[in-house]
């Protein structure tokens, strides 16, 4: 049974902020660029444990890099659902997006 590969709204807002910035340049290399991104979220369904482990922001917290550009942090839910949770673009900081405050 493949694993369910699902959005939470923070990472949908990354992806339309993402969007949005390249499109200022061409829509066109905007939609192929977050179809990229898209691409790659749906693939953790095939293999969900991949990425870095990122228990230091969070337990459980695993990230992976796309194009140098982009890094995707998830999680895999104890119904092996796989919980993207953001989607961060041009070098951001995951740091302040994960603190314990």
């Amino acid at each position: 049974m493949p694993t369910r590969v699902l959005l939470r709204p923070s990472a949908e807002a990354d992806l339309d902020a993402i969007y949005d910035y390249i499109a200022r340049d061409s829509r066109t290399n905007a939609i192929e660029f977050t179809r990229r991104i898209r691409a790659l979220c749906n693939s953790l369904s095939d293999f969900p444990v991949r990425g870095t482990r990122r228990d230091d922001l969070e337990p459980g917290l695993r990230t992976i890099g796309m194009e140098r550009r982009v890094t995707i942090a998830f999680r895999v839910l104890k119904d092996e659902t796989v919980e993207v949770l953001r989607i961060v673009y041009g070098g951001r900081e995951l740091e302040p997006m994960f603190s314990r405050a």
